[in-house]
């Protein structure tokens, strides 16, 4: 662990709006990437989609890798990969190519694909995405082993004596999670394998209430396969804008959150928004959007962490693009320089030291304000009137006077 507490990091979809230059959309996104290294985010996980317009990276391998090359520190995975969409063979070399690529700094993202129209035009059912994501896991994990060829057969993919011909380079591998949204199916296929969990349903309406009920059957579920859940490794997906403070904050962001619901998840996916007249209001005391000033947000997330009742392991923010460029970064800055340090216990020492030096004042600058007289003195020199008002206050903070 590079620090205490929570991880902090970004969900990237992402979401461009209908008529941006998608190509520039695609540059700001590895953009994004580089400014949350450099502000010490923790991870990014990058999305796979192939309709619908608006979350239009296709290969989140090919973001990683260019990512890679542009970052240094931060953990970049698949959020998710779609693994119906794909050979598990398949999955599972690419990963571990990257694993290699990025000297272990990977993440493997699983789920069944979040857009219908994506499995609709490769003539995948819906009703089969949820066992075959299941099918597939049960293979890359079997061949991620290493232990011996790997043999298995199912209405869609075939293993031949199948076999991965690098071994992992992050022992004894990469860190895998299943994404989880509104079924618990996400929850139930990580706790059969020990795997890690990412919440999306934290950022929809009343899912910050089902958390706890959902690590409780995911712990259930792990126990009867003797495996173990670990909160280290639980994600909550929430959104989040911050500002100077809590007014500011909501009129960044309040056009382009609901042009983003009406436009995208309302007409585009059908979904019907049920909107209200504060829907980012209704957001904030539902626990599943935070936006406000650096305190507003970080209560928001003290209360997101209490409905765990127990903890959690990060919390990502969906990245989106609700406010403008300039007003995005400096949210993400802020958040970094006010927020991400009072939960990951690097505030504690520079406060203790500062509490150290005040309590201790007049033993440790009294003697050292009269040794710089002295040196005045021992040179044969008169202490500057200025000099000496300087250290007649000195002198009277030292003693504690006013």
């Amino acid at each position: 662990m590079a620090h205490a507490g929570l991880n902090f990091g970004i969900f990237l979809a992402p979401f461009h709006r209908l008529g941006d230059n998608p190509t520039l959309a695609l540059g700001r996104d590895l953009d994004l990437l580089v400014a949350l290294d450099q502000l010490g985010y923790d991870e990014a996980w990058i999305g796979e989609h192939h309709s619908a317009g608006w979350e239009t990276i296709a290969s989140p391998e090919i973001m990683i890798a260019a990512a890679a090359e542009r970052t240094k520190h931060i953990r970049l995975g698949s959020g998710v990969t779609s693994l119906p969409y794909h050979h598990p063979l398949l999955v599972a070399q690419r990963f571990v190519q990257l694993d290699h690529m990025t000297r272990g700094r990977v993440m493997l993202g699983c789920g069944p694909g979040a857009l219908v129209s994506d499995a609709y035009m490769m003539g995948i059912e819906a009703h089969t995405q949820r066992p075959r994501m299941e099918e597939s896991l049960q293979a890359i994990m079997r061949l991620l082993a290493c232990d011996g060829p790997v043999t298995m057969k199912t209405d869609w993919f075939e293993l031949r004596e199948a076999r991965l011909h690098l071994a992992p380079y992050t022992y004894p591998r990469f860190p895998i999670s299943v994404a989880s949204s509104t079924t618990p199916s996400g929850a139930l296929a990580a706790a059969r394998h020990g795997l890690g969990l990412i919440s999306l349903g934290a950022g929809l309406p009343g899912g910050p209430q089902k958390l706890a009920e959902q690590w409780r059957m995911a712990e259930a579920e792990a126990a009867k396969h003797g495996q173990t859940m670990d909160r280290k490794n639980w994600r909550l997906v929430v959104n989040m804008h911050c500002a100077e403070d809590d007014e500011r904050a909501m009129r960044e962001c309040r056009v382009g959150e609901r042009l983003e619901t009406e436009t995208y998840f309302g007409e585009t996916l059908g979904r019907p928004p049920t909107r209200t007249e504060d829907p980012l209001g209704d957001g904030l005391k539902a626990g599943t959007t935070l936006v406000g000033s650096p305190d507003t947000v970080a209560r928001g997330i003290e209360r997101l962490i209490g409905f765990s009742e127990g903890g959690a392991g990060g919390i990502l923010f969906r990245s989106h693009e609700w406010a403008d460029r300039e007003q995005t970064l400096r949210s993400y800055e802020l958040f970094a320089r006010w927020v991400m340090p009072r939960f990951q216990g690097s505030l504690r020492m520079p406060a203790e030291s500062r509490e150290w030096c005040y309590q201790n004042r007049e033993g440790i600058f009294a003697p050292n304000l009269q040794a710089l007289k002295q040196a005045f003195v021992a040179a044969g020199q008169a202490v500057p009137e200025m000099e000496r008002l300087k250290l007649r206050e000195r002198q009277k903070m030292s003693q504690g006077g006013e």
